[in-house]
């Protein structure tokens, strides 16, 4: 039996098989030179387009982040700049195979010298390359294990277009040596309730059919467990299961304090029968693959599909949040030495007004389409006069309900002045703990400051909650640390009103707010403060 560590990921404990990712094409140090240079360009665009239109394919029946992240990564197999690099090896004399590889190479080398976010996504150019190289070879893509049976999925990291196909009826749990708490293994994994520890550098190690048990919760993986490990871990399982299904409804605490809970959606066909609303809907689904921005009759079109899966309840609408890791090439300048410090979020509708302008226009108009409780807010606020100016813009717009996300620290700080000028404010735990620590949230090396239980981070919380109560408004969290059950107790203590999060975490946070009164969680929320 041994005993590896990594990063919770995904909560959650199973026993399996390990299986790991099938190896990408390798090729061969020499080649023959080539003289036919448009030939061997032909080839190696036309499996560039095969790529980029398989993954939209694969991008189609999906929804949510899962779907936003495949689309990214289609529209990232079409950037010139690769066709580019093509084109200069093949007039060297390279073959159409070796002139992907050195073309995508010479963009992974430069991703990984700008560091941050950007490096971050040389994993994605690393699998569209080795995508690439197998299909103008003629090879099958590589990827997930083929298997009629459950596994426990091992990779050194998984791409985009591996993580959001996966088929949770096979894949137990998710083992990864590299990645972060916040990486897209991390948030596919949550939204498909399939337990996963990341940053585990030992599970390089695992072959092929070992037995392992993947604690999602601590983050650890145990190697050939003993009979009766296996045997406590599968009775403490049930006991669990046991005592999720014993609950339903709205979220609460034990004596009927109200706690809504929420969901993320990333577009239409959620899940919307198990959770009171949605807290957080993104809209970037339909911006990011795009040369020019969506009509307003588009958008209409789009947000109402959501708003009518919940209609009645509460649905919270976010502005475009393109910028870092969102990119969009009509409203983000690819320029920025640091972009996760640029022009991002709400900043994008004051570079461009009209693209803002359109987009409450369409949420306006699809508000009138449907019944749904719509609310409008925008992402990275940072001051007051910026809270009061989205404000006026939206209920220009003919928008009534109007909030912000408060993810920025001096927006935590402000928040009673942020509150005085909206509504309501949705806490972004994901980027509020990245500027609070400067730490990237998807570095996996510092996945220990992006902790929610963090005492800074707590501590932020706690005080826009308390401005919340102060002006008699809501205050609610969206980002990860909404998810977690055990901070649930300690958020409600502290004041705040509604908890959004992936629908499989629904149940957990619920039956972890049914067991404990207000004053408990009001107990719990300041001893999390003392002892931090």
């Amino acid at each position: 039996m041994e005993r590896l560590t990594g990063s919770p990921a995904s909560p959650g404990t199973v026993f399996g098989p390990a299986a790991r990712m099938s190896a990408p094409p390798a090729l061969p140090e020499r080649w023959d030179h080539v003289d036919d240079a448009p030939t061997e360009l032909a080839r190696a665009v036309a499996a560039l387009i095969a790529v980029s239109e398989d993954l939209r394919r694969r991008a189609e029946p999906l929804s949510g982040e899962a779907r936003d992240i495949l689309e990214v990564q289609s529209a990232m197999a079409a950037d010139p700049a690769i066709e580019d690099g093509v084109r200069e090896a093949v007039e060297a004399g390279s073959p159409a195979a070796w002139a992907l590889r050195d073309s995508f190479d010479a963009q992974i080398e430069k991703l990984a010298a700008i560091g941050g976010y950007l490096a971050e996504r040389t994993t994605d150019l690393a699998d569209l390359r080795d995508r690439a190289i197998a299909s103008v070879l003629g090879l099958a893509p590589p990827g997930l294990p083929v298997s009629d049976k459950p596994y426990v999925l091992v990779s050194g990291d998984l791409a985009p277009a591996d993580t959001v196909t996966l088929d949770a009826s096979l894949v137990l749990a998710i083992v990864t040596e590299k990645g972060g708490p916040t990486s897209h293994t991390a948030i596919v994994a949550r939204a498909l309730g399939i337990p996963a520890v990341v940053a585990c550098a030992a599970a390089a190690g695992l072959a092929d059919g070992d037995e392992v048990l993947v604690d999602g919760t601590a983050g650890t993986v145990v190697r050939d467990p003993d009979a009766e490990l296996v045997a406590e871990v599968a009775r403490q399982t049930e006991l669990a299961r046991e005592e999720l299904a014993r609950h339903s409804g709205p979220g609460s605490t034990k004596d009927g304090h109200p706690v809504k809970l929420l969901l993320n959606v990333g577009g239409a066909g959620a899940v919307a029968a198990d959770a009171e609303g949605v807290g957080l809907f993104r809209t970037e689904f339909l911006f990011l693959d795009r040369v020019e921005a969506p009509t307003v009759e588009e958008q209409r079109a789009a947000y109402g599909k959501v708003f009518a899966e919940f209609g009645g309840r509460p649905v919270v609408i976010r502005t475009l949040d393109a910028g870092a890791d969102k990119p969009v090439p009509f409203a983000n300048a690819d320029d920025e030495p640091n972009p996760a410090l640029g022009v991002r979020g709400y900043r994008v509708g004051v570079r461009n007004p009209e693209l803002l302008a359109a987009q409450l226009e369409a949420i306006a108009l699809a508000t009138g389409d449907h019944d749904a409780q719509v609310q409008v807010m925008a992402p990275m606020i940072a001051t007051p006069a910026e809270a009061a100016a989205f404000a006026r813009v939206a209920r220009a717009a003919g928008i009534s309900r109007v909030g912000v996300m408060i993810e920025i620290p001096a927006a935590a700080v402000l928040a009673d002045a942020i509150l005085a000028e909206v509504d309501f404010v949705s806490i972004g735990t994901n980027d509020l703990s990245q500027y609070t620590f400067a730490a990237d949230r998807m570095l996996g090396e510092l996945g220990f400051l992006l902790d929610p239980w963090q005492p800074a981070l707590l501590h932020l919380v706690s005080g826009i909650a308390a401005a919340g109560a102060r002006a008699g408004k809501p205050v609610g969290i969206c980002g990860e640390a909404a998810s977690d059950p055990g901070l649930a107790p300690v958020f409600a203590g502290m004041g705040i009103t509604s908890l959004s999060m992936s629908a499989p975490a629904v149940p957990a946070v619920r039956a972890a707010l049914r067991g404990r009164t207000l004053a408990e969680c009001q107990a719990l929320a300041a001893e999390a403060l003392k002892s931090s």
